[in-house]
């Protein structure tokens, strides 16, 4: 088990596994773990590539206290685990509130970034604007978190039942539940800000390839999110599963796996 201090007493749990190829940057989404990616994490360093993946604060063996607890503190810490390990070129992949950390991380690492992975992510926005139709009504990301606090645990325990649509056992969806179950209230904050976020800037000036990866079925990240997301990278990509919910991964590992793998190999 390795942890790093990334404030006077406060630690994130990381795990990395050295590799040949490629480093990528697991990236989990809201209220999870990195457990989440046990079904990519072989398929990765299967095929050579270094992984490094880490519980977001608030999460899983991560401290629970950490007074900030957002988007920009999570991929500060991707930045922070980059530079301990020495890793001089990599790729993110974040799934779910963990896309926006990958999109911010991108441009804090700059040129030492290959590419960027967004599976199923909240980016560019996740709640609707004028001039953006997708997602929840703005405000919505609030009243659900109220919701959250009057019964955390029936809560995240039909957000796991919601995050698959295509068949998954119930071992898989008591598996998310308990993920789920480690996060702190604290780690609402970085859920929370999922009502002001706008990255559409970011990746209009994002300089490395984008790999959007979309779930058809998705109630959680409604389809057209991650669709806008490859259509205002300029070297943005989508590749849609149309009978996927919010978790592609897992729900057609081998077909993720591939999409994911050519993806990386064209970043060399």
């Amino acid at each position: 088990m390795a942890y790093l201090e990334t404030e006077p007493g406060r630690r994130i749990y990381y795990e990395y596994y050295p590799g040949e190829a490629l480093p990528v940057v697991l990236i989990h989404g809201w209220g999870m773990n990195c457990r989440l990616w046990d079904t990519v994490l072989p398929l990765l360093t299967g095929a050579g590539h270094g992984v490094l993946s880490f519980d977001q604060r608030g999460c899983g063996r991560s401290d629970k206290d950490y007074a900030d607890v957002s988007i920009s503190s999570a991929a500060s810490d991707v930045v922070s685990l980059a530079n301990h390990l020495r890793l001089e070129r990599l790729a993110v992949n974040g799934w779910s509130l963990g896309g926006p950390v990958a999109v911010a991380a991108a441009v804090r690492l700059g040129a030492r970034c290959a590419g960027v992975i967004s599976t199923a992510g909240a980016t560019p926005r996740y709640v609707q604007a004028p001039d953006f139709p997708h997602g929840g009504a703005p405000g919505s990301v609030a009243e659900t978190v109220a919701l959250l606090r009057q019964d955390r645990a029936s809560f995240l325990h039909g957000l796991a039942h919601a995050i698959c649509a295509r068949p998954v056992s119930d071992a898989v969806k008591t598996w998310m539940w308990s993920a789920f179950m480690e996060n702190a209230p604290s780690a609402d904050t970085a859920l929370l800000d999922l009502d002001t976020l706008d990255q559409r800037d970011l990746l209009r000036g994002l300089a490395v390839p984008l790999l959007s990866v979309v779930g058809g079925q998705d109630v959680i990240a409604p389809p057209g999110i991650g669709r806008a997301a490859a259509e205002l990278a300029p070297l943005g990509r989508l590749a849609e599963f149309p009978e996927c919910g919010h978790a592609p991964f897992i729900e057609e590992t081998a077909r993720y796996g591939e999409v994911l793998l050519e993806f990386l190999a064209e970043l060399g």
